[in-house]
């Protein structure tokens, strides 16, 4: 096979962003606590941008400082400079000279006339659908640090207990491979291999780690982290800890008749052992888990004034943007004196605009997307969830005239407050069943009449799945029996015969 270098010409298709859609594209899925990261960074890149607070500030010593009839100047750009010389200079040039300069720029100030006319709304205005009030923010002192993980807390107790430095080499390989739930997630023989050393010292060292905060830390699994928490506590229960070493399955099925029966005591009696069993921590190591509570900020807000919805945007806490009037005047000076600066002026003059523009643009989309959805969830929120309508990416984005995927960045991450309460835009998007007259059914409507069902149902005789779909069917909601098994799971709610169990376990006394 002989191999050659060519010139080679094809044709081909590509999706090419510009810089500017992708800034927009980029907004769109941001919350507004994600969004004021954003701004703050342009902020400290870009000189042509300021906070609208800052420019009210400045106002008065510029109005002192600039004589009255350099105000116009000021205001109208590069173009306004090279419109017409200084009042000295149009006494000693000639006209047909001021004709020839004028004709000369034309060309090149044509182009910066477009542009700034194009976005004179924000030049002029500001961005104006942002905060008005500055909050303060808390001093740092009243900051909380960074909480110790589970795996920071084990090895400051180990650097207390282990001296040697090989045991605390294996303490630290322990510690190491145990996972957020507190369970060793490796075997003996590796960490004993990894350590160099037998298996029976690292045994010693894990027994001890057991015994460290949270008790039961570094168990190989569910059985020994509850005898280890049983030994710590001294708790003399036997018949418990025959439970947790030999019949743990018959506990996660709820099957109480049949523990009874193998161990030989009263219903009653296994209830009491249960209990302190419960009373007992699973998984140690969540106790340490670094995940925190999250508290949503709504984007949209919706209140009722009288029959009406009314909807806006919630702009709390974002900063107001305007272009720098003193920049502004360098880009106009800088066209005749300083190509290059006028250059890097001009550069950071159209990102502004532009970055003014996208924030514009995404708050337009946020409100038409959430507009559409409170107007076709009207009665969902005037009145409950029966009148919940199922609705699709799909059907938003042909009504406003937008892509699905851009209706898809919109809802994520954002929050809508509503008389009856703060949901998820990603709420209201879900899968429609078809009734008995054609009518579209919302899955969310049948779950909730699922749950009301099982929390209705005779206790002693707990409603199985088939029933639940013959009494769904009786009302119009016509799905199958194993589609209410996978609606039941989602709910968490459990098979028939575990709530009877369960049941019976309640009532025995």
């Amino acid at each position: 096979m002989i191999m050659k270098q060519r010139l080679d010409q094809r044709q081909v298709q590509k999706l090419i962003l510009a810089p500017a859609l992708q800034q927009a594209i980029k907004l769109l899925p941001l919350t507004n606590l994600e969004l004021i990261e954003i701004i703050d960074e342009e902020l400290s890149t870009n000189p042509l941008l300021e906070l609208e607070e800052e420019a009210e500030e400045k106002k008065p010593e510029v109005e002192t400082e600039a004589p009255e009839a350099e105000a116009p100047a000021v205001e109208a750009g590069p173009e306004a400079e090279k419109a017409g010389p200084a009042e000295g200079e149009a006494e000693s040039a000639a006209p047909d000279e001021i004709a020839d300069r004028s004709a000369e720029n034309h060309e090149e100030n044509h182009e910066e006339i477009e542009f700034e006319s194009y976005f004179q709304e924000y030049i002029d205005d500001g961005f104006r659908s942002l905060s008005q009030e500055r909050k303060e923010v808390p001093s740092i002192e009243n900051t909380l640090s960074k909480a110790a993980s589970l795996w920071d807390h084990l090895n400051w107790q180990a650097n207390l207990t282990f001296f040697d430095p090989l045991d605390r080499d294996i303490a630290e390989r322990i510690i190491g491979n145990i996972n957020e739930d507190g369970y060793l997630v490796s075997s003996l023989e590796e960490l004993a291999q990894a350590a160099g050393t037998t298996i029976e010292k690292t045994s010693e060292i894990r027994e001890k780690i057991k015994l460290f905060d949270p008790v039961g830390v570094g168990s190989a699994d569910l059985k020994e982290c509850l005898l280890a928490q049983m030994d710590n506590l001294q708790i003399k229960d036997e018949i418990a800890r025959t439970i947790i070493h030999e019949h743990l399955p018959l506990l996660e099925r709820s099957d109480f008749t049949q523990l009874a029966k193998l161990l030989g005591v009263p219903l009653a009696s296994v209830k009491y052992h249960i209990e302190i069993i419960k009373r007992l921590d699973p998984t140690p190591g969540r106790k340490y888990s670094q995940d925190r509570t999250s508290y949503v900020v709504p984007d949209i807000l919706v209140t009722k004034e009288g029959n009406d919805l009314k909807m806006s945007l919630n702009d709390e806490g974002l900063p107001r943007l305007r272009i720098n009037s003193y920049y502004r005047t360098l880009l106009a000076k800088a066209f005749k004196e300083n190509p290059e600066a006028y250059r890097y002026l001009k550069d950071k003059m159209k990102k502004a605009l532009w970055f003014l523009r996208s924030l514009d643009q995404r708050d337009q989309t946020i409100f038409k997307v959430a507009k559409y959805i409170v107007d076709k969830q009207r009665d969902f929120i005037e009145k409950g969830m029966d009148y919940l309508k199922p609705l699709t990416l799909i059907e938003i984005a042909q009504e406003i005239g937008v892509h699905e995927s851009t209706v898809g960045r919109v809802v994520a991450n954002k929050h809508i407050i509503t008389p009856r309460g703060v949901f998820s835009l990603k709420y209201f998007f879900h899968k429609a069943l078809r009734g008995d007259f054609g009518e579209d059914i919302s899955s969310l409507r049948i779950k909730e009449r699922l749950r009301k069902l099982v929390e209705s149902e005779d206790r002693n005789n707990p409603l199985s799945d088939m029933e639940i779909e013959e009494i769904l069917a009786r009302e119009n909601f016509k799905i199958a029996r194993r589609t209410v098994a996978k609606y039941r799971k989602q709910l968490k709610i459990q098979p028939s015969h575990i709530r009877k169990r369960k049941f019976i376990m309640e009532e025995t006394s």
